[in-house]
């Protein structure tokens, strides 16, 4: 049974039986900053078990693509060598929020997996566990009782499947940990899970899934957890009012057992692809290893998977958080694929073959095939330099452990922070030789060096520090920013209290309020809250919960208390200049997409009452022309003056209407629309606009650049600041035509004037400066020395920058032919050194560097025949010039 069948299956089995089928969710869970990626199937739905959200739906079912490689759940260094281990997969799943719970659960997963109709899997294969209780929160805590109820159901289930009771209950293992009882956390939703495993040993008259040495014979294919208590601060487990069951069956697993392999790698998602690893690996310069596919190829194959769902999300490669996790994906990849032989770009050349192995499941990797491609690709060649002089260094370096077999912190930190080489790279590479790794004292090198930036935020409002389970926020700002408000509850430094005095900063959750709290991009209202003796200055507005606000507050007069009324007023000026800057972030979005392409998608915004910042998917610059003409569509937009309507409609009827749903947002079945001219913008949006587009008077930007790979950030002003940014280039302008006399409608062919004369000024002295370098070169190429038929030289001119180093050493090279030239200069306070090697020669000018760029603590790489380093220490320059000599032998 094919994949793809299974995962339809799955599907159609449960929406028979009432669940409502739910689209995969993005890897990047939807305002959570808690978790990285997602991990589950029952992520989406988190607030809901929390109770945070309510449902939708009673009961669901889902397909979600999972992501295990950062973080707690972190599974990649398992990846290739096991057989089950993947940092990218999808794991089906039925929901139940409180419909039904473990006497429809455990039948529904019994029927699936043996009925004919459905996977039609043998019932002498299936074992199942089920919680056996204990003290899993320490030998002084109250014991947790053991399941049995999920005992009885199974018990009952195993015995009309035609076992008797006894083999029935032998089937049956009670589990006393962890293992079998799931928690969201330290605190709030947990329970008892029931696991089912598939033994390939028809005839096994025990349960082996607890035996490692049968892992990849007994597997577990599908996890029932009861959500049915709630743990509180104490530790005790509370009985939810209503149960809810959360499932998760991986689609690669239940896939193999299915195709009767033992390794997900050899199901039919992975076996066409391994073979075309194995190709382009081979086209790159690697060897054809056949159909014997390494743990490298798995690697590949998997992790290809993993940077395409990744980029088709929105993550893109970076330097932190989950675009460094993606980044770390990408390079481990290309280190595998640099072990197996390959010598140029292959990765994202597989990227293509992806959308027909599952592209029906997940459509988005065809219409963002072309941006993914463009991503890897130019990751790919950026990193191909670093890996290959890194893994040099590498390799001399393990080369001189001899019997220690240990390669301390200090070497890898050396790696790390002099050739850019990841520690996590440096360990995979270490532990394939059997060669242990000081992590621990790395570790201890970067907390020296890290310099960790920290929100400035007066609070933290995280549901672990705010802990208010009251009743939700009315928000009623979008009509009015004055309305009287009641205080529900008050937090000083993160604790419940009664009363606020003068002088305390507070934050404040209200009944009803007219301050809009920070989400969408659109950065939280301030304001004022006021009775007869009280003054509350609102400093910033957040959502402590989903349906919940908070406002930072500082009391500068009398005294809050709960349950007091107060008339709460939003800063009218301010919220104006945000509406203004949130509907023209509307437009420039449909302008971007008109002018640059249709792939154009928000990855990321700011609006505030100054500027608006958006964050897109574009891989080139956008030049100064497109950047006028959506300046020019935006502008036209603003002068037709257009209504502004905002509509709560169903999510599939919005979609409908052509509205986009934003990236890293969490949309429920109403969604607020914003519509300006159907035929122009229609956007998800909970955001406060204006209501005309003639309200923002006036748009213009003031920045364009790259963030990150494939991804643009453009910032603009509207309204009174675009007049204002308006005004501050012209005055610069008069400015600037003040300085070269001549008027603004001139300033320009003056400044091409003085651009020509500086030119022919600059070939003259260029003249004057070669001249004198074909004397320096004579000089110094009186100071080679004779070495192996060939002429070497090193040598020093202390006041050379890198550049006139590099022409002097080409010079060199090609004057004492054949020749091995190393050059020593300074600029200013650093010294630079270049390498220029004949290639008939056996020196290696990058290798040659890498030894003076140690000694002088300076960063550079290069080709075999031209190598140069900068920013090292100009004292330890003779000290390098001697460590260079000595590497080619000479004295």
């Amino acid at each position: 049974m094919k994949s793809l069948d299974i995962r339809e299956k799955f599907l159609r089995f449960f929406a028979e039986k009432e669940h409502t089928r739910i689209d995969s969710s993005p890897l990047v869970p939807a305002n959570d900053p808690t978790l990285l990626f997602t991990n589950s199937g029952m992520v989406q739905f988190k607030d809901v078990f929390l109770g945070f959200d309510k449902p939708h739906h009673h009961t669901a079912t889902t397909a979600q693509r999972c992501l295990r490689a950062g973080g707690k759940h972190n599974d990649l260094e398992n990846v290739g060598y096991t057989a089950r281990h993947h940092t990218f997969f999808e794991m089906l799943g039925n929901f139940s929020f409180g419909a039904y719970f473990k006497e429809k659960a455990i039948p529904y997963a019994w029927e699936f997996l043996t009925s004919p109709q459905w996977l039609g899997l043998k019932k002498e294969h299936l074992w199942v566990t089920v919680f056996g209780g204990g003290h899993l929160f320490g030998d002084d805590s109250p014991p947790v009782p053991a399941d049995d109820d999920a005992y009885a159901l199974w018990l009952k289930t195993l015995v009309a499947a035609g076992f008797n009771e006894a083999e029935a209950a032998q089937r049956i293992t009670r589990i006393p940990t962890t293992d079998n009882f799931w928690m969201m956390g330290e605190t709030g939703p947990c329970g008892p899970c029931s696991e089912i495993f598939y033994d390939r040993d028809k005839n096994s008259e025990y349960f082996r899934g607890t035996d490692e040495s049968h892992a990849d014979d007994c597997v577990e294919v599908w996890n029932l957890v009861f959500m049915e208590f709630n743990r509180d601060d104490t530790g005790l487990l509370n009985k939810l009012p209503k149960p809810c069951v959360d499932t998760g069956m991986g689609l690669e697993r239940i896939s193999a057992v299915m195709q009767k392999v033992h390794s997900n790698y050899e199901i039919d998602l992975f076996a066409d692809l391994l073979k075309k690893v194995n190709d382009k690996v081979t086209t790159a310069g690697g060897k054809d290893s056949g159909n014997d596919y390494t743990p490298s190829h798995k690697v590949i194959a998997d992790h290809i998977r993993a940077a395409a769902f990744l980029i088709a999300d929105g993550v893109m490669p970076t330097n932190e958080g989950r675009g460094y996790v993606l980044r770390r994906i990408i390079r481990r990849a290309l280190r595998h694929g640099h072990k197996l032989g390959a010598q140029q770009a292959f990765f994202y050349q597989l990227i293509r073959y992806l959308p027909a192995l599952m592209g029906g499941a997940h459509p988005i990797l065809q219409t963002r095939l072309s941006l993914i491609e463009k991503i890897l690709q130019t990751e790919e060649e950026n990193f191909s330099t670093l890996l290959r002089h890194g893994m040099t260094m590498l390799r001399r370096e393990l080369g001189t452990l001899g019997t220690q077999r240990k390669l301390t912190g200090d070497t890898v930190f050396k790696l790390y922070d002099t050739y850019g080489f990841p520690a996590d790279m440096t360990a995979d590479v270490a532990r394939e030789e059997g060669i242990a790794v000081d992590m621990a004292g790395f570790e201890a090198h970067m907390s020296t060096q890290r310099k960790r930036s920290r929100a400035a935020m007066t609070f933290n409002i995280g549901q672990k520090t705010i802990a208010y389970d009251g009743v939700a926020t009315e928000f009623v700002g979008y009509d009015d920013t004055e309305t009287e408000v009641e205080v529900l509850a008050l937090f000083v430094n993160g604790e419940a209290v009664k009363e606020a005095r003068a002088g305390q900063e507070a934050l404040v959750v209200l009944n009803r309020t007219p301050f809009y709290a920070q989400s969408g991009g659109q950065v939280g209202d301030i304001g004022l809250m006021c009775s007869k003796e009280t003054k509350i200055r609102v400093t910033d507005t957040h959502k402590i919960r989903t349906d919940v606000w908070g406002h930072m507050a500082t009391i500068d007069a009398g005294a809050v208390h709960t349950g007091m009324i107060v008339r709460g007023e939003v800063d009218a000026t301010r919220r104006d200049a945000i509406r203004c800057n949130h509907s023209a972030t509307h437009l420039m979005h449909a302008a971007l997409r008109q002018v640059l392409g249709q792939h154009v998608e928000q990855k990321g915004s700011l609006v505030s009452p100054d500027y608006l910042r958006f964050d897109f998917s574009h891989h080139t610059a956008v030049s100064n022309d497109e950047l006028r003409a959506v300046e020019t569509i935006v502008n036209e937009q603003i002068r037709h003056n257009h209504s502004v309507e905002t509509q709560s409609l169903p999510y599939d009827d919005a979609l409908n209407l052509g509205a986009m749903a934003l990236f890293g947002e969490k949309y429920g079945d109403i969604v607020r629309t914003v519509i300006i001219d159907r035929d122009f913008s229609v956007e998800l949006c909970g955001g406060s606009h204006v209501t005309r587009t003639g309200n923002i008077g006036f748009f213009q930007f003031r920045s364009e650049g790259a963030i990150a790979a494939g991804v643009r950030r453009v910032e603009a002003v509207t309204a009174r600041s675009a007049v204002a940014h308006a005004q501050h280039l012209h005055t610069r302008l008069q400015h600037i035509s003040n300085l070269m006399k001549s008027s603004t409608d001139k300033v320009e062919e003056k400044i091409i004037q003085l651009r020509e004369s500086l030119k022919e000024t600059n070939k003259r002295l260029e003249a004057l400066q070669a001249a004198q370098a074909d004397q320096l070169a004579i000089q110094l190429a009186q100071l080679a020395v004779a070495h192996n038929g060939a002429q070497i030289l090193v040598a020093t001119d202390a006041d050379t920058d890198i550049k006139a180093l590099r022409e002097l050493a080409v010079q060199l090279r090609e004057r004492l032919s054949p020749a091995a030239v190393l050059l020593a200069g300074s600029n200013g306070d650093t010294a630079a050194f270049v390498a220029a090697t004949d290639k008939s020669l056996n020196i290696s000018a990058r290798e040659w560097i890498d030894v003076v760029a140690t000694v002088a603590n300076a960063k550079g790489g290069g080709k075999i025949d031209f190598a140069q380093a900068g920013g090292g220490d100009c004292t330890q320059i003779d000290a390098a010039l001697t460590a260079a000599r000595a590497f080619v032998g000479i004295k």
